[in-house]
């Protein structure tokens, strides 16, 4: 009996495999065996190869053009045509859930689980208002607290040729109390550490090196959101950071939905001001959903944010006279140090602005492509039409990589920036999703690139000294 079943199971994958290769929809479309017949091709590049799957793609894609199959029922474009199709342009394209819920595993509720469009949207249009344009000028000074903390830290414990400082962590801690402060009024404080080791730092950090593993086997974390904490503290460790966060969250959430008035005692405004006003029912989310959303807006607003400031601040001290440039116009614009300057006078400065525009282009904040569902009703996709059914996707990184557009693009050159026409450029440049928080990322960068490079002189670290 048992030989039995296993004849028939290798009969299955066998017929399965030739379906997928000469008579599935997609047979047509160029790409490797292995990808055609298994979605395992995924995970090994994902996990085996570290996060690879991207370069691996790069190079199907010379191989076999801008249209690559990828997965049994996966498309990947390179194509500024099929980009467009897939995520602007008014698209109906819907999430994939499989990929989705599991990068967002310990929060599906939060908005970037939501696959469902029209909860997305609705969800978007209320917290919206607060990442408006209006809304930052008026909590401006909530990040500038924030950077001023971070200089005076680096200024105070870390100006000497004995000293040096990991400047990722640095950022990163920046990036996470920024955000938590914008957020909630309730800043992690992370920056409190003068060594920049927080555990809230490093366990964000950790959660963006085991995302594959959470990508293709979100079970595990589904498990450990379930379990009594006690418990998965027994059985993971690690996920203390997690733990903590997670009654931080609940304890605030429920306080505010006990006492409503409490909303007033806040010292600026919050997300929960917006996400505990809508009067229907279907807008209002749950207690479970606006800790996840917590959740969501941190790991995207500090590791994100954090990887660009990090990213741009090697590239400056890399090429001394990037940051001459910068030090030469932030001079003239700010002569007054001492004085605080607005980010809407730093987002005047062309070669600061360049300098951010080159930064977001190579860093590029989600490299992993982004897959959407064909629906009936989608007319083309990048001029081809493709099933119904199929998935489809294209990274950001063959946009921001595109040598049509942006010669050399693996050098690091904010002078291409300062061209007098940079539109074809701008439609190429896609560092963030559509997620509320990006205009706050662009008024931090200039907040953050201003203070650092007007007030230190940051230079690398001797190798004898980081020994």
């Amino acid at each position: 009996m048992y030989s039995l079943l296993v004849t028939l199971y290798f009969s299955y994958l066998v017929a399965l495999a030739l379906y997928r290769l000469f008579f599935h929809p997609l047979h047509r479309y160029p790409g490797p065996v292995l990808a055609a017949v298994t979605h395992w091709f995924e995970v090994y590049h994902n996990i085996v190869k570290g996060g690879g799957l991207v370069i691996e793609i790069e190079r199907l894609h010379k191989i076999y053009g801008p249209v690559v199959r990828v997965g049994p029922n996966k498309l990947h474009f390179n194509d500024r045509r099929a980009y467009d199709d897939m995520y602007t342009n008014g698209t109906i394209l819907v999430k994939d859930s499989d990929f989705y819920h599991g990068i967002s595993a310990h929060a599906p509720e939060g908005t970037v689980g939501l696959c469902d469009p029209q909860a997305a949207r609705r969800r978007r249009a209320i917290l919206g208002p607060l990442f408006s344009r209006q809304a930052l000028i008026k909590l401006e000074y909530t990040i500038q607290k924030k950077v001023d903390q971070l200089v005076n830290l680096l200024e105070e414990h870390h100006n000497s040729t004995n000293s040096s400082a990991n400047m990722s962590f640095a950022l990163r801690s920046l990036t996470s109390d920024v955000i938590t402060e914008y957020c909630f009024a309730d800043s992690t404080d992370t920056l409190t550490d003068p060594d920049f080791s927080h555990p809230i730092v490093k366990s964000v950090r950790d959660l963006m090196g085991r995302i594959w593993i959470q990508r293709h086997f979100p079970f595990i974390i589904r498990i450990a959101v379930i379990l009594p904490p006690r418990l998965v503290l027994w059985f993971i460790p690690a996920f203390k950071s997690y733990v903590d966060m997670k009654a931080r969250y609940e304890g605030q959430i429920d306080s505010l939905v006990c006492s409503p008035d409490a909303l007033f005692n806040t010292d600026h405004e919050t997300i929960y001001h917006h996400l505990l006003e809508p009067k229907a029912p279907e807008s209002r989310p749950s207690r479970t959903s606006l800790v996840q959303e917590a959740f969501t807006l941190v790991a995207a607003g500090s590791d994100t944010v954090g990887n660009v400031c990090t990213v741009s601040t090697y590239f400056a001290l890399k090429d001394k006279s990037i940051c001459r440039e910068l030090h030469a116009e932030l001079r003239e614009a700010w002569p007054d140090k001492g004085r605080p300057i607005s980010f809407v006078v730093l987002e005047k400065l062309p070669y600061l602005t360049a300098f951010i525009k080159e930064t977001l282009r190579i860093s590029i904040g989600v490299i992993h492509p982004l897959p959407r569902i064909v629906s009936q009703e989608t007319q083309d996709i990048g001029g081809l039409k493709i099933p119904p059914g199929t998935t489809v996707e294209m990274s950001h990184f063959f946009m921001h990589m595109n040598p049509n557009v942006f010669p050399e693009p693996y050098v690091f050159d904010p002078d291409r920036w300062l061209v007098e026409e940079t539109k074809e450029m701008m439609l190429d440049l896609v560092p963030f999703s559509k997620g509320p928080h990006t205009c706050l990322a662009w008024a931090e960068l200039y907040l953050i690139f201003g203070n650092l490079f007007r007030k230190l002189d940051l230079d690398f670290a001797s190798v004898e000294e980081n020994e």
